[in-house]
């Protein structure tokens, strides 16, 4: 996630000039398009959030008497570097894993489509999410106990939506290592 952080953060003056145009346009409505992140985003993303405030002219005593003042102000501007934050992120995920007791979900982000491979055991004693479950089905999923299917799915109109859908679902960004092995299995 890092890497694609610092690619978004490429994109942060631009889109917070952006906002600063637009913002007057918009009046006090601006709707999040994507979750704000945590507190533990947040103070991870401190030094980019500064510099986010600091694109607006806004210095470390004026953001303290924004949040004292007019908070409202402050909860959007939070909103607003979610959202450049997210659109970043989002438009460099390539592979999505969503790993539940008995099923991988694994996705491959394309152009156009996303493609999906599931791995499903039927046996109810494994638990992917555990190292023994993982193990289990390294050495098994040759087996009649695993099962594969594989699918393909258009994006709508809002690819990054359909993205962060899957996120708010439970599924993880990852480099793709699992989604790559099944592959060359199932094709």
């Amino acid at each position: 996630m890092a890497s694609s952080i610092w690619i978004a953060l490429h994109f942060l003056g631009l889109l917070a000039i952006i906002s600063l145009i637009l913002r007057p346009l918009m009046g006090r409505f601006f709707m999040a398009k994507y979750s704000r992140l945590t507190k533990e985003q947040f103070e991870e993303l401190h030094e980019e959030f500064i510099n986010f405030l600091a694109t607006q002219s806004i210095t470390g005593k004026e953001w303290d008497e924004i949040k004292r003042v007019k908070p409202e102000v402050a909860e959007e501007e939070l909103d607003v570097f979610s959202d450049l934050i997210w659109e970043g992120v989002l438009n460099n995920a390539s592979y999505l894993e969503n790993i539940s007791a008995m099923q991988l979900f694994l996705f491959k982000v394309e152009a156009a489509h996303m493609k999906l491979i599931v791995v499903k055991t039927t046996n109810e004693n494994i638990d992917f999410r555990t190292p023994e479950g993982f193990k289990w089905l390294q050495k098994n999923f040759a087996y009649d106990e695993v099962e594969f299917f594989t699918a393909n799915k258009d994006f709508t109109e809002d690819k990054k939506g359909d993205i962060f859908s899957l996120i708010e679902q439970g599924a993880i960004i990852t480099k793709g290592d699992l989604f790559v092995f099944f592959n060359k299995i199932v094709n």
